[in-house]
């Protein structure tokens, strides 16, 4: 079995198991493209999500922008703060103060 994810408009907006067989002869005539969630060569970027973003420059699935401080890192396609969460413990970003505060 494999994952397949629908993308509409560069958007994941459907996610299913089945095995290619299905799509060899599955007929869906909705707006949007099937695409294996892992490809040929197992280097797509993170898991898709329902609601994520499908970059085909990249090969990767890419969350919502959590925060406007955050920037995405080129290499493993996922946000990162301005600043480096603290290490131990549970931590929440406050984005009005651009830092990492303490649960």
């Amino acid at each position: 079995m494999a994952k397949f994810a629908k993308i509409k408009d560069g958007i994941v907006t459907q996610i299913i198991v089945a095995e290619q067989e299905f799509f060899d002869t599955f007929i869906d005539d909705s707006p949007g493209e099937w695409i294996n969630v892992i490809d040929e060569l197992g280097q797509r970027k993170n898991k898709a999500t329902i609601g994520c973003t499908y970059d085909t420059t990249r090969n990767a699935f890419i969350e919502p922008k959590p925060f406007n401080s955050w920037t995405l890192n080129e290499s493993t396609c996922k946000w990162e703060a301005p600043v480096a969460e603290p290490v131990g413990g549970l931590h929440t970003w406050n984005e009005e103060n651009l830092q990492w505060e303490n649960n």
